[in-house]
Parts: structure tokens; C-alpha cells; sequence
């Protein structure tokens, strides 16, 4: 028993460290093996020929935002393309807002649904509308790069088996503590990660605020499961499952608007963290084929995850009985602050910032500006991780199945 607990004390302390090297290492292999030397965002490869590209753009109670983000739709630097906005039940003035846009575009079609249905089946329907085999998708709240499209397209025209891409979210609200974080989550640990699973092999999920898609590959599977909470993390793993290939291109930018306040980062984080636990119990035997060994590698990041995050807070408990009550030697935990283990983790954390600044300069020339606030964040990420992931699991398992997952206006920063 106690050499469990020392097993399992060791594995809390090295997990944190351990990834921040995966990520480090794979990042920088791919910065300097595919990025380095790259085309720019402003100068992206040629195309052969130019295929038609359907914009999707799932629209709920986005009456603040609709004519923005369609407006920044509709700039795109591609010759061929149409955007579709999907008005998914809205209770607000967005539906008077599409009418009125696409009166003025000849590229904006608007499609209107009579009832909150989610954003899975808003996307399938504007998926069945679309004229267009490639499929760029986008949140209603999102501002499109006007070079995205042409990027992924890039991508998409490259292989047969390429099913999807996921672009680079960038932050735009940085108004408070809470936006100037998640500015530097998105480099250092979000878009890190993206380069790493690539470079080792599988992506975990491409990002629901921008991705594109072969149509041919969504109707393999299925389309969006309209009962996930987080269809983004579902149509990853489906569409890999189904041995296509999912590309990360960090030139495909797209600005988004993430929340500011403790509550709404909590909730997403929370969103995120059952989606991970959802697809794993919904497709988990399904990794238990050779044939689908490539996946193992994401499989056992997210298991080791869950499995970091009980044992801190198995710790935690720990601690806390000891102070109130007499604890085994084994068990008893002096203290949950960090000492000489804190200074190795603040050096990996300064190393993997510089790393994404090397990285993240390429898109955002001062967003080194940003990293003077995140000494405060490895810590705020990683409990953050910890408790969404501990109340995830058990409120996944007692979901009711066959649920549809509906919209929830989300936390748009302090506007």
C-alpha cells in the first residue's frame, strides 16, 4: 500500500512536467519542421483550381454579433464560396438581422429553424444545404480571417483521406486578468498541444469556434451526434476512428470571444471536460481494434488525465482529514504548497512560454505583451483541469442518455 500511494504521490508531482515536455518538444519539432520557413499568413500556397466553399455559421440568440461575424464571413479572399447561416430558434432580433444581410449579399443564404434544436443539428442542416463538398465552420460569434478559407481548403484538396481541419483561435477580448490568460493559454498550452498530437499522430479534437471539413467524410459517419455536449470532440475522434486524417494549420486564424468572469470560464471548462468523458465512454471499445491503434496514443493522454486528476484529489482529501484527525504515516500529507517542487514547475512553465512565444510571434507580433500575466496561470490550469474532470465524470455517468444538447447562451467576456 505504501508503495502505491509513493507511486501515486510521484505520478502528481511528474504528470504536470512530463506533458509540458510532450507538448514543448512536439510543438517545436513542428514550428521548426513545417512553420519556420512557411508561407504567410497573407501569402497562402497556390491551388490548382479554386472548389466552391460553403461557410457554415450556427447562429442562436446572436443578435450582438451576427453582423460582425457574418460581415468578417463574407470578406474571405477565396473565389468560390457562399456563407450559410443556420438561425437555430433564436429568441432575440437575430433573425431580422440575417433577413436583412442577405438581402444585401448575393453569398449569404440564411436557413431558419423553428426551435433550439443545438449546434450539431444546426451544422447538419447547413451541412445538407451546402453546395459545396468543403465545409468551413465557424462559431456566431467568430471573426474570420479573410485568408482562413483558402488555407484550409489547402489542406482539404491535398489528400484524399484529409476528413478535417482545425484552424488557430485567437483571443479578443482582453479587457480583464481572466482574457489576458486565456491569451497565453490559447499559445502555450492550447496551441501547443494541437502541434504536438499532430506531430505524434492523432489530434484530440479540432476546434469547434473554426474547422473545416470534407463532406464525403461527415456523411461516412454521420454527421454531428446531436446528443454530445461537445459535438467538436465526438466528430474528431468518429472521423479518425473512420481512418481519416484531421490537419492542424495555425495560419487559419480566427478571433473569438471567451469568457471574463469565474463562473463562465467554469462552466465551458466544465463543457469541455464531460465532452472528453462522453466520447470516451460512448466509443471507448472501439479502440480496443489494432486497426484503430493509431488513436491509442490520444486514448491514453486523456486517461492519464482522469487519472491525475483523482489522484490530486485524493491528496487534497488526504491533507485535509490530516488536520483534523490522526493519520497512518503512509498517509499523512504535511502540506498541498508547493516548495522544492514548485521551483521545477515554475522553471518548465517559464521554458514552455518562451517555447510559445518563439512559436506564437509568427501570428501575433506583441503577444509576448500577454506573458507578463501568466506566472498565475499553471496554477489556475491545472486546478481548473483538476475539478472540471472530478465533477465531469460522475455527472457524465448519470446523464440521462439520448438527451439532445441544446444552446446555452455562453460568457462573451465583458463587452
Amino acid at each position: 500500500m505504501d508503495k502505491i500511494l509513493a507511486v501515486l504521490f510521484e505520478f502528481a508531482f511528474l504528470y504536470p512536467i512530463v506533458m509540458s515536455f510532450f507538448w514543448m518538444s512536439g510543438g517545436l519539432y513542428y514550428y521548426f519542421r513545417r512553420e519556420r520557413h512557411a508561407r504567410q499568413r497573407t501569402d497562402p500556397p497556390p491551388l490548382a483550381s479554386f472548389p466552391k466553399v460553403s461557410i457554415l455559421i450556427p447562429c442562436h440568440n446572436e443578435g450582438d454579433n451576427a453582423e460582425e461575424t457574418i460581415g468578417s464571413a463574407l470578406l474571405q479572399k477565396y473565389p468560390d464560396f457562399e456563407v450559410i447561416a443556420i438561425n437555430d430558434g433564436s429568441r432575440d432580433n437575430t433573425a431580422e438581422i440575417l433577413n436583412a444581410m442577405a438581402e444585401r449579399h448575393d453569398k449569404l443564404r440564411v436557413i431558419h429553424l423553428d426551435r433550439n434544436l443545438g449546434k450539431a443539428n444546426a451544422l447538419r442542416m447547413g451541412a445538407l444545404a451546402a453546395q459545396s463538398e468543403y465545409l468551413v465552420c465557424i462559431d456566431g460569434d467568430a471573426l474570420l480571417d479573410e485568408y482562413a478559407a483558402h488555407w484550409m481548403v489547402w489542406h482539404l484538396t491535398s489528400g484524399p483521406r484529409v476528413g478535417a481541419v482545425t484552424g488557430n483561435p485567437r483571443i479578443r477580448n482582453r479587457s480583464t486578468l481572466l482574457g489576458r490568460l486565456q491569451v497565453g493559454e490559447f499559445s502555450s498550452i492550447i496551441g501547443m498541444i494541437k502541434r504536438a498530437q499532430r506531430v505524434y499522430g492523432r489530434i484530440f479534437t479540432v476546434s469547434g469556434v473554426i474547422s473545416a471539413f470534407r463532406r464525403t467524410a461527415l456523411h461516412r459517419i454521420g454527421y454531428w451526434a446531436d446528443d454530445m455536449v461537445t459535438e467538436d470532440i465526438d466528430i474528431s475522434w468518429r472521423l479518425q476512428l473512420d481512418h481519416w486524417d484531421i490537419r492542424y494549420e495555425p495560419n487559419a486564424l480566427c478571433f473569438i470571444l471567451m469568457p471574463e468572469t469565474l463562473k463562465g470560464l467554469w462552466r465551458q471548462r466544465l463543457r469541455w471536460a464531460q465532452g472528453g468523458v462522453e466520447v470516451l465512454l460512448r466509443h471507448g471499445r472501439d479502440f480496443l481494434s489494432w486497426r484503430k491503434r493509431r488513436m491509442w496514443g490520444v486514448l491514453l493522454e486523456y486517461l492519464l488525465s482522469v487519472l491525475w486528476a483523482y489522484t490530486m484529489l485524493m491528496i487534497i482529501v488526504l491533507w485535509a482529514l490530516g488536520k483534523f484527525i490522526a493519520m497512518p504515516p503512509a498517509l499523512y500529507v504535511h502540506t498541498i504548497l508547493p516548495s522544492w517542487h514548485g521551483v521545477i514547475l515554475a522553471m518548465v512553465c517559464m521554458a514552455q512560454f518562451a517555447s510559445s512565444i518563439i512559436i506564437d510571434r509568427r501570428y501575433e507580433t506583441q503577444v509576448g505583451r500577454n506573458y507578463f500575466w501568466m506566472i498565475w496561470y499553471p496554477m489556475a490550469y491545472w486546478l481548473l483541469s483538476l475539478f472540471t474532470t472530478v465533477v465531469a465524470l460522475p455527472k457524465t455517468l448519470l446523464k440521462r442518455r439520448g438527451k439532445r444538447a441544446t444552446w446555452v447562451s455562453p460568457d462573451r467576456g465583458i463587452r
